[in-house]
């Protein structure tokens, strides 16, 4: 007979191994094996949470130059076009440039615009210097709330009296401050 040990002729004892209630050391074990594995899996997912938040709170997360193409647009514009306007003049015509200077520039920046213009607005009118300048291209290194920092390239074309135009490559590391809806230059670094 099938099923019937020698100890309980009518088959009423229960299957396993002959313990109170049935219960097999296997399935104590893939308890402990589930209860483990389910301790791992929430351990695993506070990981994961870590270190999303890491990576949102990271500096790169906070930089809108890489993730707001308008406001790095917008600042990368208005940066350009004020430092073709300050450094841009003719020998009869450095009102134009000081007074864009006057609007653009702020803090550090406007100071030594001053002292630069300073060594050069006797040179203007007795050499006759006429200098033009465009910004090629202009990086947003950071945005960050008010603040930028841009990397800028401007080719700079200067004649003297009536000769020949000399261009000349200028490379400046630029720190902006939005004031007033504006973006200002606080800071000038020569590359």
């Amino acid at each position: 007979m099938a099923g019937v040990s020698a100890g309980d002729p009518a088959g009423t004892e229960p299957p396993g191994d002959g313990r109170p209630g049935g219960k097999r050391p296997a399935g104590r074990a893939r308890r402990v094996v589930l209860g483990g594995l389910a301790a791992l899996l929430v351990l695993g997912g506070c990981g994961f949470l870590h270190g999303a938040h890491r990576l949102e709170s990271a500096e790169s997360a906070r930089n809108r130059a890489l993730t707001d193409a308008a406001a790095t647009d917008r600042v990368a514009g208005e940066v350009g076009n004020a430092l073709a306007r300050v450094f841009s003049y003719t020998p009869d015509g450095t009102a134009a440039a000081e007074r864009s200077a006057r609007d653009v520039l702020g803090g550090r920046a406007a100071r030594q615009y001053q002292d630069l213009f300073a060594q050069v607005r006797g040179d203007l009118a007795e050499q006759r210097v006429t200098l033009s300048t465009r910004a090629v291209r202009t990086g947003v290194i950071e945005l960050d709330g008010d603040r930028a920092r841009l990397l800028v390239f401007l080719d700079q074309t200067s004649h003297r009296g009536d000769g020949e135009a000399t261009t000349a490559a200028a490379q400046l590391t630029v720190t902006a401050r939005l004031e007033d809806d504006r973006w200002r230059i606080v800071h000038l670094e020569a590359r």
